[in-house]
């Protein structure tokens, strides 16, 4: 047999290479490709963000004003609560002098009959009780007195009652009657100055004594314009407390109680809480002497009669037991 002759291949023949070159090609023009169409994606996307930027701020625009008009809203709500605040001030006295006497009751009877009936009686009670405290007036030293009122105290202690009507009605009398008071006490070690609830002028003199220097009491003079805290129109916890802070068997105190009723509270228990709390020294004197002023603020608005009869009596009767006087002011000019 005769052998067959290989053919000769050549490996990078001219097919071989028309096939690489073609590859080759499909590759450079899907790089091109790509790179045309990429920019187009970049500007959609940077299109689309700037439309998501823009409606965030128009979002965000729409909530500042909303918030603005809320926070103007609230202003003004504010504003409507001071002012119900004050209107509330004005009538709680003449509340607290309903709520006083019938806070207890679940009579269902006529009101009307059932104050009647209690300013009958309590008319009574105080006129028996008046006419023996006037028999028994007490014998005052007119040594070391102005216009009737001690003035040997070393100390001084103001309890004033700061509600509703006393504020709207009384004040200006009030801030003579102080500076009357100071004037007739022109040298003392201390001064204080409590609401009928026992509230300090000034909290940072609480439970201590306020010196007394002119710079002094000009400060309690302008404070007093614009002092305001809560009060219940009764003087009992003003009283207590301050004499059983400021007791004290080394020191000759006076305390001066303004005020325009008693609304609450039995005058017998605070007479009784008062004489325990207050000692009697060894030459038989008390060592708080307590005098009182009563202006004559709610004369003019029936149904109050019983409750400046009670202040009246209750003021009697506390500064007589406490070597002091009581001044009751009939008009507020």
């Amino acid at each position: 047999m005769k052998r067959l002759q290989r053919k000769n291949i050549e490996v990078f023949s001219l097919s071989f290479l028309d096939v690489v070159s073609c590859g080759f090609g499909a590759i450079i023009l899907l790089l091109v490709i790509s790179k045309i169409s990429q920019p187009l994606v970049i500007e959609e996307t940077t299109t689309d963000l700037r439309k998501v930027l823009a409606e965030t701020e128009q979002q965000l625009e729409i909530i500042q004003g909303e918030i603005k008009t809320t926070h103007n809203e609230l202003a003004e709500s504010a504003q409507q609560l001071l002012n119900s605040k004050k209107k509330l001030a004005v009538s709680s006295s003449a509340l607290n002098h309903i709520h006083g006497e019938f806070e207890d009751s679940t009579n269902t009877l006529n009101a009307q009959a059932i104050i009647q009936e209690k300013l009958s009686s309590a008319r009574q009670s105080l006129t028996a009780e008046m006419r023996r405290l006037q028999q028994s007036s007490p014998v005052i030293n007119k040594e070391n007195t102005i216009g009737g009122i001690s003035v040997d105290s070393e100390y001084i202690i103001f309890i004033i009652d700061t509600s509703g009507s006393m504020k709207n009605f009384a004040w200006p009398m009030v801030r003579r009657k102080m500076k009357e008071i100071l004037k007739i006490h022109p040298d003392v070690k201390g001064i204080q100055v409590m609401n009928d609830m026992g509230d300090y002028m000034f909290s940072q003199y609480a439970g201590r004594w306020i010196a007394d220097t002119p710079g002094r009491r000009r400060a309690i003079l302008k404070r007093l314009s614009s002092w305001e805290p809560f009060s219940n129109s009764s003087p009992e916890e003003g009283i207590t407390q301050a004499i059983r802070r400021f007791y004290a068997a080394d020191k000759q105190i006076s305390l001066y109680i303004f005020g325009d009723d008693f609304s609450r509270g039995s005058i017998q228990s605070l007479v009784d809480t008062v004489d325990r709390l207050n000692k009697t020294s060894r030459s038989g004197k008390k060592r708080v002497r307590i005098n009182a002023v009563g202006f004559p603020v709610l004369f003019n608005y029936p149904g109050t009669e019983i409750n400046i009869a009670r202040f009246s009596a209750l003021m009697r009767k506390l500064t007589e037991n406490n070597n002091g006087s009581f001044v009751g002011l009939t008009e507020l000019k």
